[in-house]
This record gives C-alpha cells, sequence and structure tokens, in this order.
C-alpha cells in the first residue's frame, strides 16, 4: 500500500455536496480519520447556494495535498453529474464515493483496498448501514445483510442476481479507477436513480466482484426530516417517469449481453419492491395523478415476463395486472391489501370452485387474456373462503365525513367477502376512539352505530360522534386517536379500521373538553395514517406546546423518560425467558411439591389429544382425586378441557405448576431449560413409533460437541418413565435417547387403546360403527372415508401452507361419488382447499386429536407419518404415497427400515399410481391382510387396548376416593 500521497493516493473518496454545509465536515472527517492514510477527499459541489463550497474550500485549505475542493458551473440536480466530475479529478488506484450527510466506517478504506489487492477485482462491496439518526434508540438497519455474510469472489454477476437486483447503491462499493476508465461508466445526468443504472453497468462489466462482510458505509436517515430525500419524492410524478426510465435502461443493458436471467430476478424484484413504493401512495393521491401513473407504468409492466408474476404474493400480482389494465375500482382495495396484508379488501367472487378478486376480466379479451386474468386474480390458496368472521379483518372504507358543532358524522361501507355476512343477519355497530400508545390503551371512548344495512357485496353504515361530550383527551400525552368500528353479526364480533382513501375528503375540526382543561387542547382535527386510516390529532395550544417541549427538553422530562425506559427495561428483562427461567429454579422450585398435582401437556401446548389425553380422561373416569392443570400455546386454549386449570404455555403461573407438580405428563417435551424435581415424577407418553432416526441417531446429533450432546442428554433423562409400545421402540427410541431399561414401561400407548376396541369390536361383530364425527362432519352415509395424514417436512421451520402432492380437485372429480377425503396436515402445518371440493375432501386439521378421525377412516393415505403404525391396529387398508422418497430418506436423516420393503400396503410414487391403489379399497384390504398382521405384531405388540388403565393403575390408584 501507497502511503506517500505525492506518488498517488491509494483511494480516492469523492464526496459530493448541495447545500449542506453543516454536515460536509463530518462527512469528510470520516475519510480523514480512515485507519488508511493514503487516501484523499474528492469534494464535488453542486453549485450550493448556502456556504457548502466555502466549507469545501476551507477544508482544503486545512489540510493541503489531501482534499481537493470543486464546484459545479450550475446545479445539475442530481448525483451523477459530481461524482462524474469526482471521477475526473480523482488520482487513486481506486475510488469510492460518499454523500455529504453519510460517513464511512472508519476501516472502510483498508478493509476494501486489501480485499481488492488480494483478489484482484474490479469493484469490491461491503455492508451498507441505516442508521436512523433521530431514533432515541439508535435504531440501525443492515441494507441486505445476507448478501455480506463472508467473503467471497465472483467471476461474474450471473453467479449472485441477488447482488444486482438488491444492492443498487453506489456508495458502499469501492471501484478501480482504470476500470470505470476503460469501460467508459459513468453516472447518467439530468434523471434521477442514477446508482440503479451505474451499479447494474458495473456489476455486468466487472471481471472480478469481491463481497466483505465489513460494515464500511453508513446510510444516515433523518426520519423527521423536513427535506426528503429524491427518491423518497414520490408524490411528484416525475419520480415515477425518472424510476421507469432507468429500468427501461438497465433492461436493455441485460438484454443486449444476453442476461436472461439476471433480466427475469429484476421483474421479480421490481413487482414486490419498487412498484410497491409508489402504490402505497396511490390513495393519497387524485385522479389525475393516477392516470398520469398508469400511463407511464402500462408500458413498462407490458415489458416484464409474465412468470415473474408467479414469483410474487399474489397481491403483488392481482395490483400489477390491475394497474395495467386501469381498474381503479378493484386496484385501490388491492393496494388497502397491500398495505395491510392481513385485511381482506375486496368482496371476492366464486366462479366454478374457484375464488376470485374480482369478477371483471375473468371473461374479457382473447383466450391467452381470459387466462393471464383468471391465473392472476385467482385467491382461492389464501384461503379467504374458510375463515370464519371473527377471523376477519374487512376493508371499512370511509365514503362520507362531516363536522359540525362538536359531533361529526361519518358513513362508511364495510365489504362482506363472499357474503359471509348474510342478508338477514342481526347487525350491530359501535365506533371506538382509542388513545394510540405503544404497548399501553390509556383511554377508550365508544358511540353507537345507528344504521347499519346489508347491500349485498357490502354493508352500509352511519354514525355520530359527539366528540365534544364524548371524547375526554388528557391533551397532552394522547396526541392521537384511532378509530374503530366494532361489528357485530349475530352476536360474532369483528373489528375494523376505517379506511379514507380520498384525498380531502376528512376535514374539519371539531372541539373537545379536555381533563386538563381547554387551555391544554381544545379541539381534534382528522388525519389519515401511512397505513391509510382515519385518526384525530389533539390541537394543543401554543403555550402548552411550548411548555411540553421545554418540559420534555429539560431536566424534568429527561428524568420522567428515563425513569420510563427503565421500567420498561425492567418489564422487558421479568418477563424475558433467561429471568423466567431463574425465577423457576430461584422461586418456584423452593415451593413444596404439592401432592396430587399434574401438570399435562400435548404437542408442546399446541392440542388437547394423544396419551396425555386418555391418561387424563382416563382418571376422570375412575374418578381420582387430583389436580389438573393443561398448557396451552397460541391466543387461547379452545377445545381444552372445562374441568382442569389451562395455563399458557411458558407463562409464570405455568412455571410454577411445573415446579410444584408431582407428576408432570407429556408426549414430546416440557421446556428444555428446566430442571425436574427429585420429587417430580416425568410420564413420558412420546408421540409415535419411529421410522425415521432419533435423538443421537440422527446425523446432526453426533456432528455436535461433547458439552451440547451431554446438555441434551440431561434433558433426556428427566423422562422417569418411557412408554413403550414394541421392542421396535427399545431397538430405536429407546436407544436414540440413552434411555436406562428401568425406565421403560411396557404397556402400549393409552391414545391407542380406542383403536385396539374398535379394531376388536369390528372383528368379533363384523360392523363398523362410524359414531357421531362422521355426522358432525357431514358425511353421507353411501361415501367410504379416506384419510390423508402426511408428515411434517422441514421448511425452515416456520408454520406454513402445505402444497398437497396431487390434485385435489381432479381427486375429487374421479373419486367423490364414492370417497369423502379428510386431510389432516401435520400441526406444523396448515392446508387450504378449494370451495370446488366442498363436501368431497375435507380439511380436518382443526381437530385436536387424530384419533378418532383414524377410528373412523375406512382407508389411510400416508407417507412416513407414525399415523401408519397406530392406523395398523384396526387392520384396514393403508395407502403409502412416497412421492419423495429418495429425497426423504437419503438427503434427510434417514430411516430405521426401507419402507418400500416392509410397508403393509402400496408404496405408490405418482399421482396416476395412488389413483389406480384406491380403485379398490376391498381389494387391497384382502391383498395386504397378512402383511398387516405381521406389521401390528412387529410395532404393535404392546397395544392390547389397556394402557391407560394400566398407567393409572400403577401411578394413581392410591388417589382413587373413598
Amino acid at each position: 500500500m501507497n502511503e506517500d500521497l505525492s506518488q498517488g493516493p491509494d483511494v480516492s473518496v469523492v464526496v459530493i455536496v448541495y447545500n449542506d454545509e453543516a454536515r460536509l465536515p463530518t462527512a469528510v472527517d470520516s475519510v480523514l480519520r480512515q485507519t488508511l492514510r493514503s487516501v484523499e477527499v474528492v469534494i464535488v459541489d453542486d453549485h450550493s447556494t448556502d456556504g457548502s463550497y466555502e466549507v469545501a474550500q476551507d477544508l482544503a485549505r486545512r489540510h493541503p495535498g489531501r482534499v481537493s475542493a470543486h464546484r459545479l458551473d450550475e446545479n445539475s440536480g442530481g448525483c451523477g453529474a459530481p461524482r462524474n466530475h469526482g471521477i475526473r479529478q480523482a488520482r487513486g488506484t481506486y475510488v469510492l464515493f460518499l454523500d455529504s450527510d453519510d460517513v464511512l466506517e472508519r476501516n472502510a478504506c483498508r478493509n476494501m483496498l486489501e480485499a481488492a489487492e488480494t483478489t484482484g477485482a474490479d469493484l469490491v462491496s461491503g455492508l451498507c448501514v441505516r442508521v436512523h439518526v433521530d431514533a432515541r434508540s439508535g435504531k440501525e438497519v443492515k441494507w441486505y445483510p445476507w448478501l455480506y455474510t463472508r467473503t467471497r469472489t465472483l467471476e461474474s454477476i450471473s453467479e449472485l442476481p441477488d447482488l444486482l437486483v438488491f444492492d443498487t447503491l453506489s456508495t458502499n462499493k469501492c471501484y478501480r479507477r482504470a476500470f470505470l476508465l476503460e469501460q467508459g461508466l459513468e453516472f447518467p445526468v439530468g434523471i434521477h436513480y442514477e446508482d440503479l443504472l451505474f451499479s447494474a453497468q458495473a456489476y455486468v462489466a466487472a471481471r472480478r466482484i469481491t463481497l466483505i462482510p465489513n460494515r464500511v458505509y453508513d446510510w444516515n436517515v433523518v426520519d423527521k426530516g423536513t427535506t426528503r430525500s429524491i427518491s423518497n419524492r414520490r408524490a411528484e410524478i416525475a419520480n415515477f417517469a425518472h424510476r421507469m426510465e432507468i429500468h427501461r435502461r438497465v433492461d436493455r443493458l441485460l438484454a443486449d449481453r444476453g442476461l436472461a436471467e439476471l433480466k427475469f430476478c429484476k421483474d421479480v424484484k421490481f413487482l414486490k419492491h419498487d412498484l410497491v413504493l409508489h402504490l402505497r401512495d396511490l390513495p393519497f393521491r387524485d385522479a389525475s395523478y393516477r392516470e398520469e401513473f398508469a400511463g407511464i407504468a402500462r408500458a413498462y409492466l407490458e415489458s416484464l415476463d409474465r412468470a415473474a408474476l408467479d414469483e410474487v404474493e399474489p397481491v403483488h400480482a392481482i395490483c400489477a395486472y390491475l394497474l395495467r389494465r386501469s381498474d381503479w375500482d378493484n386496484l385501490l382495495p388491492a393496494v388497502d391489501t397491500l398495505t395491510n396484508r392481513d385485511k381482506i379488501s375486496s368482496p371476492l367472487v366464486e366462479r366454478d370452485g374457484r375464488v376470485y378478486w374480482c369478477a371483471r376480466h375473468l371473461d374479457d379479451g382473447d383466450a391467452a387474456e381470459r387466462a393471464l386474468a383468471r391465473h392472476v386474480l385467482d385467491v382461492t390458496e389464501l384461503g379467504h373462503h374458510t375463515k370464519s368472521l371473527e377471523k376477519m379483518f374487512l376493508r371499512n372504507v370511509l365514503t362520507g365525513y362531516e363536522a359540525s358543532a362538536g359531533t361529526v358524522r361519518l358513513t362508511g361501507r364495510i365489504v362482506n367477502p363472499l357474503g359471509v355476512v348474510p342478508p338477514g343477519a342481526r347487525l350491530t355497530g359501535e365506533l371506538e376512539f382509542a388513545a394510540r400508545r405503544k404497548g399501553v390503551r390509556l383511554q377508550t371512548f365508544r358511540f353507537p352505530v345507528r344504521t347499519l344495512r346489508h347491500e349485498g357485496e357490502s354493508l352500509a353504515w352511519e354514525a355520530s360522534a359527539d366528540l365534544a361530550r364524548g371524547l375526554r383527551p388528557l391533551g397532552v400525552v394522547d396526541a392521537v386517536w384511532d378509530v374503530r368500528l366494532r361489528l357485530g353479526v349475530d352476536g360474532v364480533r369483528t373489528t375494523t379500521r376505517l379506511t379514507a382513501c380520498e384525498p380531502g375528503l376528512a376535514v374539519g375540526d371539531a372541539p373537545v373538553r379536555p381533563r386538563l382543561t381547554r387551555l391544554v387542547a381544545g379541539r381534534v382535527t382528522p388525519e389519515v395514517s401511512a397505513r391509510g386510516h382515519l385518526a384525530f390529532r389533539v390541537l394543543t395550544r401554543e403555550k402548552v406546546d411550548e411548555l411540553v417541549v421545554r418540559g420534555v427538553r429539560g431536566t424534568p422530562g429527561r428524568l420522567v423518560k428515563s425513569g420510563y425506559r427503565k421500567a420498561r427495561a425492567a418489564r422487558k428483562k421479568l418477563t424475558s425467558g433467561p429471568t423466567k427461567i431463574r425465577i423457576y429454579h430461584e422461586v418456584f422450585s423452593r415451593l413444596p411439591v404439592k401432592k396430587r398435582l399434574v401438570v399435562f401437556e400435548s404437542h408442546l401446548g399446541r392440542q388437547y389429544s394423544d396419551s396425555p389425553k386418555a391418561l387424563y380422561e382416563e382418571m376422570r373416569r375412575q374418578d381420582l382425586d387430583f389436580e389438573a392443570v393443561w398448557s396451552y400455546a397460541g391466543a387461547g386454549p379452545a377445545g381444552f378441557p372445562a374441568d382442569a386449570t389451562l395455563v399458557r404455555r411458558w407463562s409464570l403461573p405455568y412455571l410454577k405448576a411445573l415446579a410444584r407438580a408431582e407428576f408432570w405428563i407429556d408426549n414430546q417435551s416440557y421446556p428444555l431449560k428446566l430442571t425436574k424435581r427429585p420429587r417430580t415424577t416425568y410420564l413420558q407418553t412420546w408421540h409415535g413409533s419411529a421410522l425415521k432416526r432419533m435423538g443421537f441417531d440422527e446425523p446432526e446429533w453426533k456432528l455436535r460437541s461433547r458439552a451440547a450432546q451431554e446438555e441434551q442428554q440431561r434433558v433426556l433423562d428427566r423422562f422417569d418413565r418411557f412408554l413403550i409400545r414394541s421392542e421396535h421402540d427399545v431397538r430405536t427410541l429407546a436407544r436414540a435417547f440413552r434411555l436406562k431399561e428401568r425406565t421403560l414401561l411396557r404397556v402400549g400407548y393409552p391414545r391407542n387403546d380406542e383403536l385396539v376396541r374398535a379394531g376388536r369390536l369390528e372383528e368379533e361383530t363384523g360392523r363398523r360403527e362410524r359414531g357421531p364425527l362422521a355426522a358432525e362432519l357431514g358425511i353421507p352415509d353411501d361415501r367410504a372415508v379416506l384419510l390423508y395424514a402426511p408428515t411434517f417436512r422441514h421448511r425452515g421451520g416456520k408454520r406454513r401452507r402445505f402444497e398437497l402432492p396431487f390434485d385435489v380437485e381432479r381427486f375429487a372429480d374421479e373419486f367423490g361419488d364414492r370417497y369423502v377425503l379428510l386431510v389432516r396436515s401435520h400441526y406444523l402445518d396448515h392446508v387450504v382447499l378449494p370451495p370446488s371440493v366442498r363436501g368431497r375432501v375435507l380439511d380436518v386439521s382443526a381437530h385436536h386429536d387424530v384419533t378418532p378421525l383414524l377410528a373412523l377412516a375406512d382407508g389411510l393415505i400416508t407417507d412416513y407419518s407414525s399415523v401408519m403404525f397406530d392406523y395398523a391396529l384396526l387392520g384396514r387398508p393403508m395407502f403409502f404415497f412416497a412421492y419423495d422418497y429418495e429425497e426423504y430418506v437419503h438427503e434427510g436423516r434417514g430411516t430405521y427400515f426401507d419402507l418400500l420393503e416392509r410397508a403393509p400396503g402400496p408404496v405408490v410414487r405418482t399421482e396416476e399410481e395412488l389413483y389406480v391403489a384406491l380403485a379398490s379399497l376391498d381389494e387391497q384390504a384382502v391383498k395386504y391382510e397378512e402383511a398387516r398382521k405381521g406389521f401390528v405384531a412387529e410395532f404393535g405388540e404392546y397395544d392390547k387396548g389397556t394402557a391407560a388403565r394400566s398407567v393409572v393403575d400403577e401411578f394413581f390408584a392410591h388417589w382413587r376416593r373413598a
């Protein structure tokens, strides 16, 4: 590295400035203080009207040889011209760009230079961090950090399309100056968003690109600034026009270089990000702006690869399509959903068993256009048709606003998707004004909705709110009031927000009576939130504002804010996981163990099901004297027993119950870091025999450190007894968990007692009793029942929609007159069925317990799920749809036996093979009868129908009431 600038600097940092005299010295100082000394600063002033150029000249005088100052003859209106001038003035081997309101990280130049010299890269890029300088919390957001997790060198941008698509900044990069000159790379002038084109040109031209994980650039963001950056001036239609022109130029560049894959990736990003930025503002723009916007966008949208629509969320594709068609009636509601993702903004329409965003366009144009409309507007997979009213967030658009003499009169229209609100329903409503306060609801005032009318696709409403009498703000800490309409339909309630999408509609102040007298505040004025919802702001007196500001900034304010922050931090710490664990061990575990207290849990609190449920119900059936606690996860304990104490998993009452319990009973695992007390007995029922490898037999566990393995063993050693249903469990689960022989309880699974009894009764009588569940599900007597119950597939650890591996509509068409198919997804998955299969295919995933569903089914379709071992007890046909067998077995964690050889039913790999196998249940029942018996003998030898009674007799018999 050259430390002598007389020989020419290693790095030139071009600092551009326009009317920013106050911040320019800080930016320049961040360059002068670099740990790499061979750095020059080239300041280029874009003909400022303040003292920026004079500041630049002074910096040059104070740092001769290191800082130079230059000024353009006239203002260019953008960043391109001053940067281009800086490139021409630079003397360094490498060039960086810095804006006057940002700073370089202290080691940025050294790290980027070393990477360039080591790898021979034309371009080095590092991590940019957005620093919100006016945020009290010191908020920092890394700019696409997944691109910078490690050092890597690319021979072509095609190796990492995300780099071109997402990191379009020019300022977090170091360029070989000779490379820029050889390629003739300059920023476009006279147009905004110049970074997008310059970065794309540099990426494409670079012979080698190196990425480093180091922080190099701090992008200072002032959230409350009065002057918006050029890219944030979206109210100006020219802003959007410039963005579109830049995108067209980038597209031509990629097309000329034959980089179709990069163009496709950029199309997807445009739909997901660039277009969305402008679409969200459309509700706040007038009709002329919208029409001009659509005219600019339409031609560009036509140029996008239609396949890109399949790579974005449905609402993104819908908005793009409706914008192309200039369908404002349906687009503006779609934009509302784009901004508020859970909101249902359209009445929707069902056609041919599918659900569409709107009916318009489905039959327009030629065959290709109709096919595109039906494809894009199809929202069946979102599952709106499966939601009940209380789970819907409905669009409520404000249609009228009038303020007079302290009373605000409002009218609106609530969307009625798919007629979820029937014409004859009893409708009630009230407006709720709630003070906006993060984490705290200070006050709430309600006003009745006097009129609610059913109008088919919507509900019209009218209400008057006497704010002068009924709204009593304090006037200082409750400055903003959000408005909601709480709708009741036959006693079922849902909450809506008031969408104000017509510019200038909500205008007119209203007087109020603050609790701190009118000297504090006397009026409220309507405003629209960033998400488009109506709110009201309290207008405080000027002198009060001055006092409040002085108090907030002065010593009293600092003390109050400091106390509040400390209290909030203390509360957060008290409710944190480590604190709860400490409370469990240091407080609750010192309390005496409570005799006859039993804590039950199934599948981490998600269900009332499985063997814990069977044991609980057997204990109730025997009328034992005990105190039962059931844990539940999620929003509420729906479906859990009413005769037990219910506690939310990980709550303090939950931890206290576990610490004091005489027995723990669950089928998976209580929280791993909780130590079981010696006087507590842990009955681990487990949740199924094993096909796939478990515990220490899993490859990933074998690779973990000794400390990690020892920690896992301590968790497993908490089990006092472990239920076993066959010697296969001993050879697999018990060995994989390194359980001692004395821990094993060979009694079978309590959950399977019901199945054993059902199978035995059927064999003895020759009849199958369906029971009440068939009627509850509406299954006709002349239809056989098939249950599809697949296992869980890991997809990043999130609960997400499960894609059925066969065409469910085709299944219904081929077998709907013979079978009713029950779909039971894993509890970590969820499935959406189209309306076209109603009555023929049913989603039963919401049923807590799978056992009654197994007992109901005439045949089981599964893959690798442990339900195969349970269902075999019934002696009924089983079908194994192993469409991804090689991937699951060989690329996953492996299996204990080869399902292809041992399955007690046909193993099929394709949808066609599945349909052939399902053609005759009777034939399959006979063909695999002996195989099923052998399967049960090997994997269910201890399931005799008495497991629950055996466990209760052994551990709880002395609790029987006298």
